[in-house]
């Protein structure tokens, strides 16, 4: 009796049937983010979006966007809990549309692994879809790759990419920013995706293991830090199409994501060259997981200021009148908000600013001040 063939690609470590039953386990989370906009189903080697909507718009402009969760995936493979990582990848990448004061019509997801385990696979893909429901994006397609030998068995890095669109005469920008503009923040929901090099490093250093209860949170350091972003895409929509966003006559003027580089360098990037913004530290009091790494770390808040969020998701540069109306709103929808600056032009107080960032020559900010002591 001849002898089975064997599968040199299994012999080198790639396994196409758990990648396969993968695909099968994730089908169903994939299909509920699809509207009658995405043709195709699941599977395709390209997919597909009717665009034909786009023909309502007078002058449509696509807007893009791609990123990764970073080093947070090591917390998510130490203590094996993988289906918050797909909301952080959602969160990186379709927040950063709405920026622009784009709506996100789709996405793409990539997963490279060293093994593919198809439960885990599927449970971050569900991540992404669930949020990309939450944000009204389509997943209209991805990839999961294996690369034994370039990666661990049990090692996986994540990336996406999504598409959305604006009107042309209502982009959001540095353009519209005004003197007497109120900055408002919006809270984020803890670290959300950046700088994870400096938790980890705090937490190794400090031989913690991401098992351990953690009494400051209730929960273990694991559970902990991989609180999922915050999704803004939706309130943030909602808040141009209620407060306007034509120019000239339109309440929210610009919007900033905060992610690497922090609140300064991120606010920055959205103002234009000769105003500035001082952020008053005292409007808020940051959270307490920056708090408690800070403590452990031996160090101050300042001092990651150009690391972490500390506490702040979004910032809305928004006209002085609608200020209130603008907080208002988005306390409305669950995202706390309050005025943290004013923009304004012209000579600026003395003092060292940070000065455009990420290749943008834009406004100048710094933060003054001392932290609140209590909850905002």
């Amino acid at each position: 009796m001849a002898a089975s063939p064997t599968n040199p690609y299994s012999e080198a470590g790639v396994d196409t049937a758990a990648g396969d039953l993968a695909v099968e386990l994730m089908k169903s989370s994939v299909r509920a983010t699809h509207g009658p906009e995405v043709l195709g189903g699941v599977g395709g080697f390209a997919g597909l979006f009717d665009a034909s909507a786009l023909r309502d718009f007078r002058r449509p402009l696509l807007a893009t966007s791609t990123d990764g969760v970073g080093t947070k995936v090591a917390i998510a493979q130490a203590i094996d809990k993988h289906d918050t990582i797909g909301q952080d990848l959602v969160g990186m990448v379709v927040d950063d549309i709405v920026v622009v004061g784009a709506k996100p019509l789709f996405m793409t997801d990539y997963i490279a692994c060293g093994k593919v385990f198809p439960q885990r696979i599927a449970d971050i893909v569900r991540g992404i879809a669930e949020a990309c429901s939450a944000t009204g994006t389509a997943l209209v397609g991805g990839e999961t790759a294996e690369h034994p030998g370039l990666l661990g068995p049990r090692d996986y890095d994540v990336a996406g990419a999504a598409t959305g669109v604006v009107e042309a005469d209502a982009i959001l920008g540095a353009d519209r920013v005004q003197d007497g503009d109120a900055v408002i923040a919006v809270s984020s929901s803890g670290l959300h995706s950046n700088g994870y090099s400096l938790v980890r490093h705090i937490v190794t250093r400090a031989g913690i293991g991401y098992g351990d209860n953690a009494a400051d949170f209730g929960t273990t350091w694991g559970e902990a830090l991989l609180e999922p972003t915050r999704l803004y895409t939706l309130p943030l929509l909602r808040l141009i199409e209620q407060l306007g966003s034509s120019a000239g006559t339109g309440g929210v003027h610009a919007l900033s994501h905060v992610t690497g580089g922090g609140i300064a360098a991120n606010l920055a990037r959205v103002l234009p060259q000769g105003s500035w913004v001082e952020v008053d530290r005292s409007s808020w009091s940051p959270s307490p997981v920056f708090r408690v790494l800070s403590d452990i770390a031996g160090s101050t808040l300042e001092s990651a200021e150009g690391t972490w969020n500390l506490g702040i998701g979004f910032l809305a540069v928004v006209a002085a009148e609608k200020k209130d109306a603008a907080i208002a709103a988005l306390n409305a929808e669950g995202m706390p908000s309050w005025q943290v600056g004013t923009v304004g032009f012209g000579p600026r107080p003395a003092g060292e600013f940070e000065q455009g960032a990420k290749g943008v020559d834009g406004g100048a900010v710094r933060l003054v001040g001392a932290y609140a002591d209590g909850a905002k």
